[in-house]
């Protein structure tokens, strides 16, 4: 599935021109490929009190039906009852346990756990600890986001309990990302040590790219001392932050601007071979874990 953030759309009355190009393009691919239909869209609503754009965002996504919204930064009843009015699923973001049952308890169908080190605001907890609590309760749709940058790690977040995968940063430095083309050269050219996590810009916690901070002005090894930003969602006012860029910690893998395309079909062959490697036995390491063993044993004698 593709989604983007409904803020994406500058002015609002963007989102419906969006929404008709979506619609209309998703219909001619099934028109044309009936054997292989398409997915559906989803939406980002940010529902947290300085977007003063959401509920005229969402009569927009409640009037094309969108199939999915997800939302993030405060789960509410009247916003999923909305979305299961025209037979809409919401997926809500969070970061840990505790936010997991709120949102569940307010009605959304689903689960995304923000794992560390994610792009843009990011959770702080291992993927590992955090699906497991999660699982230990809910059996409901669940994606895993946090470096998720390879059909391996699509893979893994299967195999460790997520029904999806879900990626940003990867699908940033495609040619058809609205993103600025020194965003992508940036994102393409860094790896790990080049994100930096802060609270800083928004109040909140974030994963962003050491080499936007820096050029911004910012010493990005000496954040602490600036007086945090409040989260200000809709403003168009120039900002000393807005040159600043969200990243995830899974950057590495992204080596090269391409299309959208190239990158969703290299991940289906990764995850293929990786579930084939992990369906076959290993007799190299079967042989290195029983050397292992005999020799612990011998120690212990």
């Amino acid at each position: 599935m593709g989604s983007f953030p409904a803020l994406n759309a500058r002015p609002a009355s963007l989102l419906e021109e969006w929404f008709h190009q979506i619609k209309e393009d998703l219909a001619a691919h099934d028109r044309a490929h009936p054997e292989a239909p398409s997915a559906p869209f989803a939406v980002n609503q940010i529902v947290h009190r300085s977007n003063s754009r959401l509920e005229e965002d969402m009569e927009m996504c409640a009037r094309h039906k969108v199939p999915i919204i997800i939302t993030s930064l405060g789960a509410r009843t009247d916003i999923n009852d909305a979305v299961h009015a025209y037979g809409g699923v919401v997926m809500h973001d969070i970061t840990n346990n505790f936010y997991a049952h709120k949102a569940i308890d307010k009605g959304a169908d689903g689960l995304i756990a923000v794992a560390a080190g994610a792009g843009g605001h990011a959770g702080d907890l291992s993927p590992f600890a955090l699906v497991q609590e999660i699982r230990e309760w809910f059996d409901g749709p669940l994606a895993l986001a946090g470096a998720i940058a390879s059909g391996r790690g699509v893979l893994a977040a299967e195999a460790m309990g997520a029904d999806f995968a879900y990626s940003g940063t990867a699908f940033i430095p495609t040619y058809e990302a609205n993103a600025v083309a020194d965003y992508k050269t940036m994102i393409a050219q860094s790896s790990s040590k080049d994100i930096v996590l802060s609270d800083v810009f928004t109040g909140m916690h974030g994963n962003y790219l050491r080499e936007s901070i820096s050029k911004a002005g910012l010493d990005p090894d000496n954040l602490h001392g600036l007086e945090r930003e409040k989260l200000d969602l809709v403003s168009t006012k120039p900002k000393p932050w807005k040159d600043i860029w969200g990243a995830g910690q899974g950057v590495g893998a992204t080596k090269a601007i391409e299309p959208a395309a190239d990158i969703v079909e290299r991940w289906g062959r990764e995850y293929d071979a990786a579930r084939s490697a992990l369906g076959q036995a290993n007799p190299v390491w079967s042989r290195q874990a029983s050397d292992l063993m005999a020799s612990g044993r011998t120690a212990a004698q």
